[in-house]
């Protein structure tokens, strides 16, 4: 680029040195200020400089200036994003399943973008996550789009389906054929997307994996369901629908022991009511989707939680217990 149209760029070289070079442990003089506008072909004085950072804290960048003997020394301040909140956004990406290791990278790249090259070797850390493992396909971020395109334009979506056959191929559902559905929200449990929708063939709100849709495409079809939506509760999927599999929402009496009670609240909420009962036990009454999902979650408290009733629902636990032995 000729050195005449770089002078055009001086101010928005400026901002990009004081955000790469500067932090609060890291300052540049004004001949160090003038020294990195040369690298970019720029040509300075010291009086355009000071009309220049005039300018840019006049926008609303954070340039502080300080003295020590008979320098002044110069720094960026305040940024979009602390360190700290960076390292906890990086850990997320980091340990998310739905997330892939290329787009990974590429995030953490883009994170680091907004920080001083000094700062951002902090976010070149590992975390370690026993048994994570990263998704393969990056269709779910095109999928996702799609999804929200459809809910903006009021129309329903179409898509396959597929599970995991035994040989670890897809295998889709319905023989191929595709699914129509009225995406009416997308929620994210158990480190997954899930889509929440009304399914027109089966004429009910439904939970789909985000990341086990494919050829997914926008219909003419106006959406449908929103009265089913409505009847819904979102704030408390992750409360009543165990791993998002469905089942019927029933009032389930729940024994505990004391100890369980922040499992109890980690699950269901602060705002549930817990009764104390004898000999270090409390009752608690909660709407949850009955299914064999959430039979193991009660299952794996290893008897410290017991199912009190209804008597349908102990009944139906005792037969999915007894589905997991052989004669």
């Amino acid at each position: 680029m000729p050195r005449s149209a770089n002078q055009k760029l001086k101010l928005l070289y400026l901002e990009k040195i004081f955000k790469e070079k500067t932090d609060d442990d890291h300052y540049l003089t004004m001949p160090q200020i003038i020294s990195e506008l040369n690298r970019y072909g720029i040509e300075a004085n010291r009086k355009s400089v000071y009309t220049d950072i005039d300018a840019l804290q006049g926008y609303g960048l954070d340039i502080i200036q300080s003295r020590e003997g008979a320098l002044t020394y110069y720094h960026l301040g305040s940024r979009e994003f602390e360190i700290a909140e960076l390292k906890f956004l990086v850990d997320a990406i980091q340990a998310s399943k739905f997330i892939s290791e290329k787009k990974t990278r590429e995030l953490i790249k883009k994170l680091e973008s907004s920080i001083s090259t000094y700062d951002a070797t902090l976010l070149n850390r590992e975390v370690t996550v026993s048994d994570r493992v990263k998704n393969m396909n990056e269709s779910i971020y095109y999928t996702i789009d799609e999804v929200y395109h459809g809910m903006a334009e009021d129309k329903c979506i179409r898509f396959r389906y597929f599970s995991w056959n035994i040989k670890g191929e897809e295998e889709y559902r319905r023989d191929g054929a595709f699914y129509v559905v009225a995406p009416w929200a997308l929620h994210f449990d158990d480190e997954r997307y899930y889509l929440v929708g009304y399914d027109l063939e089966k004429e009910d709100i439904r939970h789909f994996r985000v990341d086990k849709m494919r050829n997914v495409e926008i219909t003419d079809i106006k959406r449908k369901g929103a009265s089913e939506f409505k009847k819904t509760n979102k704030s408390k999927y992750s409360q009543q629908y165990f791993r998002m599999f469905g089942g019927k929402i029933e009032r389930v009496v729940l024994k505990c022991k004391n100890e369980m009670a922040n499992i109890i609240i980690d699950q269901f909420g602060k705002d549930v009511l817990m009764i104390p009962e004898k000999d270090g036990f409390f009752t608690v009454k909660v709407d949850v989707a009955v299914s064999e999902q959430f039979f193991g979650w009660v299952f794996a408290l290893g008897g410290n939680v017991k199912i009190s009733g209804p008597e349908n629902v102990k009944e139906a636990m005792e037969t999915a217990l007894k589905k997991c032995y052989t004669d």
